[in-house]
């Protein structure tokens, strides 16, 4: 039989059992509270993007799946990789969009492009070769965006209109280089004693004329001269007439044909004298 000495320890035993299970059950409760804390916060940061600038470029960052800090965005589609890839701000670092927070992709695609119009528009409308390929290159990046607001879009064909005419020009004159070209190889295969040297002057008699004339037409184009007078074709020469003497008098065209050259008249008839 139990008695009351035995009951107090195992009482007590009992009572401080009871404590820590339940010491344990709040405790796991806040580490699982943290836990989903810290999960929260980290899947809310892994989706949020900001622009950074970093060495005179503008990064395009991604939140870690972390509660803080970021890390470059890098998508695994090349395209977009491209789109995303650091952009040289050529100086142009007081950027209202630095520091900025975006949960969404489409609001950082429409402030990338804010970035990318401002360096985009004076190039395309350049006459250097450097500014105009820099300028394509950044039409090319911003059409890659798919989030872009209407008036964006609008904007964005205007650039790829002037990129265009330069892209039409630029093989224009490539076209021009390249039938330039093809004339000189014509005339060296002409000149040399070699296999094809009969076909090689055939063909260059026959389009060295219009050859010239479309390169000279292209050249104007490109540079924007009036273009040059037509090529006149050769004139073909009249037949030469039949010279003096070799026309002969109508007695002796005759006397050739075998017709007697002159025609004798009759002799009177005979009287008796009456």
């Amino acid at each position: 039989m139990a008695t009351d000495s035995d009951a107090g320890p195992q009482s007590s035993f009992l009572r401080r059992l009871g404590r820590a299970f339940r010491n344990l059950v709040i405790f796991a409760v806040v580490v699982a509270a943290a836990t989903g804390g810290l999960y929260a916060a980290s899947l809310l940061n892994s989706r949020t993007w900001s622009l950074e600038v970093q060495g005179g470029q503008l990064i395009v960052t991604r939140g870690k799946m972390l509660p803080i800090g970021t890390e470059p965005f890098q998508p695994a589609d090349p395209l977009l990789a491209e789109a995303y890839a650091p952009l040289d701000l050529n100086g142009n670092t007081a950027l209202a969009v630095v520091g900025q927070k975006f949960e969404d992709r489409d609001e950082l695609d429409r402030a990338l492009f804010s970035v990318i119009e401002l360096l985009a528009k004076p190039r395309v409308a350049s006459d250097l070769k450097r500014d105009l390929d820099i300028g394509v290159a950044l039409v090319k990046r911003a059409e890659a965006l798919r989030g872009l607001t209407e008036q964006q879009r609008a904007t964005l064909g205007t650039l790829k209109a002037e990129v265009a005419y330069f892209l039409a020009k630029q093989r224009i004159d490539d076209a021009r280089k390249q039938l330039d070209e093809a004339l000189q190889q014509l005339k060296l295969a002409a000149d040399a004693d070699a296999r094809h040297k009969k076909d090689a002057t055939q063909m260059l008699l026959a389009v060295e004329p219009q050859v010239k004339s479309l390169s000279d037409t292209l050249r104007a184009a490109v540079q924007g001269l009036p273009p040059p007078p037509p090529v006149a074709p050769n004139p073909t020469p009249p037949p030469a007439d039949p010279k003096p003497a070799d026309v002969k008098p109508a007695e002796d065209a005759a006397a050739d044909a075998g017709a007697p050259a002159e025609t004798q008249k009759p002799a009177p008839p005979e009287t008796d004298g009456h």
